[in-house]
């Protein structure tokens, strides 16, 4: 070995050196740049040159030093924990902000409170028993009525706005999950492209890609695998969404359209279909994430309520299609519990095996309910408040128009009043106006039947006319099938006739008395504070109008906080996490001043020592 060697020795510190000056350069000026991760020079032993052997190992000589590679210090443990938790803490902070918006609707905390509505709807019932034939306390009546259900429709058009403007988050959010596959994908090919020498590393490319899959953790439970080409694929939500060089974007559809092509394989009729899945979606723009590369198959699965233990409570975007729901939800969503006091006989004999059947039908709905219904913060309000407007609705109309069950004993045709006829079989059971016993109105006709609140599309009766020219009044019932037909919120009013004339009111004795109906009065006052529901399947208790709206909002601000502590926990989960990260990659500039400097007086020492083998090789040649 000559002094030539001894230069290339020299030459090879000043290399490293000056490469260890400019990663920590490049570090510092990166110090504040989000998503950076420091870069940390990996040196090693240059080439040995062999010169001999001695009894117990080689004699070499080392020619100097290398650079192994440029490394990132990041931990791929703490980056996988974060998108998780980070995933995790998005899918219950959107839907504590979808409840948060659901107690602002309310207005308990501030503005008009629709608890207010209620007890003056209480006040005006309670000041109309005391004066039944006042037109003025009847007038004050209709006058709250209007003001309840202009206060339910408008918390009712609120709440399904707010509920149709979650499609615009979730459009965006399936459009920059879409964003986030082509950068990734764009990233690999770029990364794919610079080590392809198997010397370089793409660090900063990298990096970028890593701050993609942070962003990314956030909308969609993800994972992920590196190749030793340098390229990444990516798996969201059991789905492969960047393979090699490829992406496979997310897409939505309709609700009404997913449901219309299920009708459609039952019907065979794509008009019929798409017609009976109108009546069924009635919010039918509600969009559904789907993989149109894989036959738009639907990207969640609900059949499941989302939990921790089985991991499936991750992404932001789901949490805003369970916040969200599938549907606009009603009263007739919440099943009732069977009373076995509806299944006697007159002797007070069960009828088990009706009973039963009932049970089991609820236990359907229960289930039901608690997968669908329940999960979601914005279709369980829905459902739970139009109970309590369908509960006060209903109860008064029936005091006010009372209805009886009419069973026929033959084959029979009656004649409607638009001239059609309707034929009942022997043994049919309907529901009448009960005349007997129903209240009149104090106008000059004493009108029965005229109900308080009304359908918008349906009357209370229709006039039929029996084959010995009896006639009677047939109660439309509700149809669960047919939104027209129920007392539901958008579909219910203030019966017109009552706004027109409030002696139509009936509140007057059908005896010919000429007095006001004691009982009918009564009955609307007891009514109001009996209870009539129970807020859901998994609620025991019971409640009248004012507890159950008590209850009913405990119950919102109960889940908030619930979902608030979760997401606050999850929060300091993921900060923890991602100080620990930031321990590890973040750069440190004290740290990279004292490799700046180390790397520079490494820098000097090579360089003297070269100064020191060209005087020793000058020497050498001014003297042969």
């Amino acid at each position: 070995m000559g002094l030539m060697s001894d230069l290339y020795i020299g030459k090879s510190g000043l290399t490293v050196s000056q490469y260890g000056i400019n990663i920590s350069s490049h570090n510092l000026a990166n110090v504040e740049t989000k998503g950076f991760v420091r870069q940390q020079v990996v040196m090693m032993d240059a080439t040995y040159l062999d010169l001999g052997m001695n009894a117990i190992s080689k004699l070499q000589s080392g020619l100097g030093t290398n650079i192994e590679t440029v490394r990132q210090v990041r931990n791929v443990f703490l980056d996988k924990a974060y998108r998780q938790e980070l995933g995790r803490e998005c899918f219950y902070s959107t839907q504590q902000e979808a409840i948060n918006e659901m107690e602002g609707i309310f207005g308990e905390l501030q503005g008009v409170a629709f608890q207010d509505s209620l007890e003056d709807f209480w006040t005006s019932l309670q000041e109309l028993a005391k004066e039944p034939d006042s037109i003025v306390t009847r007038a004050s009546l209709v006058e709250t009525a209007v003001s309840f259900v202009e206060r339910a429709e408008n918390i009712y058009n609120q709440i399904k706005n707010y509920q149709v403007d979650l499609n615009i988050k979730i459009e965006e959010q399936v459009n920059r999950i879409n964003e986030i596959a082509d950068g990734i994908r764009d990233l690999n090919k770029q990364i794919c492209f610079y080590e392809s020498n198997g010397v370089e590393n793409a660090n900063d490319l990298r990096d970028q890609r890593n701050a993609l899959l942070d962003e990314l953790g956030e909308y969609v439970k993800i994972s992920y695998k590196e190749g030793e080409d340098g390229q990444v694929s990516v798996i969201a939500e059991g789905v492969p969404l960047v393979a090699d060089q490829l992406t496979f974007h997310m897409g939505t559809r309709t609700q009404v359209e997913i449901i219309t092509e299920q009708l459609f394989k039952e019907l065979g009729d794509m008009d019929a279909a798409e017609l009976e899945a109108k009546k069924i979606c009635e919010n039918s723009t509600m969009l559904v994430p789907v993989w149109p590369a894989y036959e738009d198959k639907e990207v969640f699965n609900f059949d499941e309520v989302p939990n921790a233990e089985q991991n499936t409570d991750i992404g932001s975007l789901k949490g805003l299609i369970l916040a969200r729901g599938s549907k606009v939800a009603r009263a007739i969503d919440i099943p009732v519990k069977p009373l076995e006091e509806d299944f006697k006989d007159e002797d007070g004999n069960l009828d088990e095996d009706a009973y039963e059947v009932a049970m089991a039908q609820y236990d359907a709905a229960a289930r039901t309910y608690n997968s669908l219904i329940e999960p979601s913060v914005i279709m369980t309000v829905q459902a739970q408040f139009d109970q309590l407007v369908h509960g006060v609705v209903t109860t008064l109309n029936n005091i006010l128009c009372p209805n009886t069950d009419y069973t026929f004993g033959q084959n029979v045709t009656v004649t409607l009043e638009d001239g059609t006829t309707r034929t009942y079989a022997a043994g049919d059971t309907i529901q009448i106006l009960d005349e007997e016993n129903a209240p009149l109105g104090m106008d000059i006709n004493k009108t029965v039947g005229t109900e308080l609140f009304s359908r918008k599309s349906v009357e209370r009766y229709e006039i039929a006319t029996l084959p010995d020219g009896t006639q009677i009044r047939i109660y439309n019932e509700e149809n669960v099938g047919d939104n027209y037909s129920l007392y539901t919120l958008g579909e219910i009013q203030v019966n017109q006739t009552v706004l027109a004339d409030k002696s139509t009111i009936p509140l007057s004795s059908n005896k010919g008395t000429g007095d006001f109906d004691i009982k009918t009065a009564e009955a609307l006052i007891t009514a109001w504070g009996e209870p009539f529901a129970t807020l859901s399947p998994n609620t025991l208790t019971y409640d009248d109008f004012q507890d159950y709206y008590t209850a009913f909002i405990g119950e919102i601000a109960n889940r908030g906080q619930t979902l608030g502590k979760i997401a606050e926990d999850q929060e300091n989960m993921v900060a923890s996490i991602d100080n620990q990260r930031l321990s590890e990659h973040a750069v440190s500039s004290d740290e990279e001043l004292t490799n700046l400097i180390r790397f520079q007086h490494s820098y000097n020492a090579a360089a003297r020592y070269i100064n020191v083998v060209d005087e020793m090789l000058e020497h050498i040649v001014t003297r042969l």
